[in-house]
């Protein structure tokens, strides 16, 4: 079985590397190279073509593409072709086709309220209009049957549209994370925020709750992560001992995975609507913007506590979020196709 994921995203990367530890020949592929670089397996760096040539470029790759694998693993909605024709042409070819939701691609302010959640926030702009997004919807899965998510909250807005869907975790690969747990008895802890989008994650509360902490004579650290690169980012996270993800969405992503893997303590706001559809035991500490300020005072003052949760988090995630055996799970799903 010869799998091509594209067209980007380092869980995509990572998933990969997965795959084919369990045996299975994944590429990762991506359009173009980010602003912060990644690894993928092969790049058509689109970023320095024209658009003519851009487009000749993902013709020829279709073309070659079609010849040598057997699964397409589309991420965010995204093909090689704008107008989704190619989906038909590898389906006549007998080719296997899923796609792999992963937030803003589908993520909708009318869904996403209606679950009892009044402060969640999605990314602007036309192409993620609900009614842009809805259109796609469509188009993919009269083509596509079978789609993954990675939780409920991202099920709530594919639901009515695939015949099969798949509940499929985020991934962690283990070895790329020692932990580095809190000191229990230090006293001036560190707490970072690593926001890839201020707006989204409610980072203004965030600043809001820090500038209350000082004024209040509270002795810590802050740190704002940004515009670094994944190892860099790590390396970071690494020297924290509070991580702060976000605050409006109502569920979590990789970096409280990542947070929970070094063996953090992760401040994330999670829903109660969406806390039961968890594996057991989910040790993030939610807050809200209401909540921020006292959640944090407390992990301030109690060293102990921030260093148990530490802990938990490394312990679930390798329990439940282990690439490997999310790795083997992806490969039952193709068997499906």
């Amino acid at each position: 079985m010869r799998v091509l994921h594209l067209p980007v995203g380092r869980q995509m990367i990572e998933i990969c590397q997965a795959l084919r530890r369990i045996g299975v020949a994944a590429t990762s592929c991506h359009f173009r190279q980010r602003t912060i670089p990644q690894r993928p397996d092969l790049c058509l760096h689109h970023e320095r073509l024209t658009p003519k040539q851009r487009l000749y470029a993902r013709e020829r790759f279709l073309a070659h593409a079609a010849q040598t694998y057997d699964v397409f693993h589309f991420h965010f909605g995204q093909t090689f072709r704008e107008d989704y024709s190619d989906l038909a042409y590898l389906k006549q070819l007998g080719k296997k086709i899923v796609v792999q939701h992963r937030g803003s691609d589908v993520r909708m302010l009318s869904v996403a309220r209606a679950k009892d959640n009044q402060m969640v926030r999605v990314k602007g702009g036309q192409r993620r209009s609900e009614e842009e997004i809805q259109k796609k919807l469509t188009i993919l899965s009269s083509h596509i049957d079978h789609a993954i998510v990675a939780d409920h909250e991202l099920l709530s807005y594919i639901q009515p549209y695939y015949k099969h869907i798949h509940l499929l975790r985020q991934s962690i690969t283990l070895a790329k994370f020692r932990p580095a747990y809190p000191s229990p008895v230090k006293k001036r802890p560190l707490i970072l925020h690593a926001p890839t989008n201020t707006y989204l994650k409610g980072t203004e509360h965030v600043l809001q709750a820090i500038d209350r902490l000082r004024a209040r004579g509270l002795d810590f650290d802050f740190e704002l992560v940004e515009k670094l690169t994944h190892e860099e980012a790590i390396a970071r996270y690494r020297t924290a001992d509070i991580l702060i993800d976000q605050l409006l969405q109502g569920s979590f992503g990789v970096f409280s995975l990542e947070g929970m893997a070094l063996g953090k303590p992760v401040v994330c706001y999670i829903s109660d609507v969406f806390r039961p559809t968890y594996p057991p035991g989910l040790p993030l500490i939610s807050a809200t913007p209401d909540t921020i300020y006292s959640t944090l005072k407390r992990l301030i003052r109690h060293p102990e506590q921030r260093h148990q949760l530490g802990k938990s988090g490394r312990v679930y995630i390798e329990r439940y979020y282990d690439a490997d055996a999310r790795a083997r799970e992806l490969k039952s799903i193709y068997e499906q196709l």
